[in-house]
């Protein structure tokens, strides 16, 4: 598949090849569904808690004496029927991680990154620069590139040079930047366009190729 390479401009200077094995795979949607999933559940902390009629303070003494009242029994004002009584069947806190094998996860990767090579959603650019920090040129990068659509930024490694495209990405609500090396589902399959430097097309096919 040959697809153009643009400028910081917009205009065309060239053209690459994306590797067939990375960007012309077989989209699996059921391999995507469940890297989604496992994601989602891998970001979850899972601090929840909730306490328990033994876990609360208080209720110690019963309300009033068994029989004879003409009211309900009870046994103590912890109970769950009782205001501030402790709860049932209530969440823990548990670990909700789910595993998946890293060739699954690296499938369900190409999956997603040819669906949007299909889609005609990938900008290659021969260079991701900016002459200085400011929200404004990344913005009209953006529109000259992407137009009105969102955009996922592809950042090859950290360094000063794309930290000043990441600085500068940040206020911008439709796009995101993201280091090539934690490349995910959700991200992929979440904004509209992905925009590839050449130096981060050289990552994706050292991990992926």
């Amino acid at each position: 598949m040959n697809v153009d390479v643009f400028n910081m401009e917009g205009k065309k200077v060239d053209a690459v090849e994306l590797p067939a094995n990375i960007f012309e795979t077989t989209v699996n949607v059921d391999l995507m569904h469940q890297a989604y999933i496992r994601q989602m559940a891998n970001a979850r902390l899972g601090t929840h808690s909730t306490k328990t009629r033994h876990e609360v303070s208080g209720g110690g003494r019963k309300p009033w004496r068994q029989k004879g009242t003409g009211r309900a029994r009870q046994g103590s004002t912890r109970a769950a029927q009782w205001v501030g009584g402790g709860k049932i069947h209530t969440p823990k806190p548990r670990d909700y991680a789910k595993r998946m094998p890293r060739k699954m996860r690296q499938a369900a990767l190409r999956s997603a990154l040819s669906s949007k090579a299909a889609a005609e959603a990938i900008v290659v650019l021969d260079e991701l620069t900016l002459p200085e920090t400011k929200t404004r040129l990344m913005a009209q990068a953006l529109e000259r590139l992407v137009g009105d659509a969102s955009a996922l930024i592809l950042i090859p490694e950290k360094s000063n040079t794309y930290s000043v495209v990441e600085i500068s990405t940040r206020n911008l609500p439709e796009a995101k930047t993201i280091l090539v090396n934690y490349l995910n589902v959700r991200d992929l399959l979440g904004y509209d366009k992905i925009i590839l430097p050449l130096k981060a097309l050289d990552v994706i096919s050292e991990h992926l190729g």
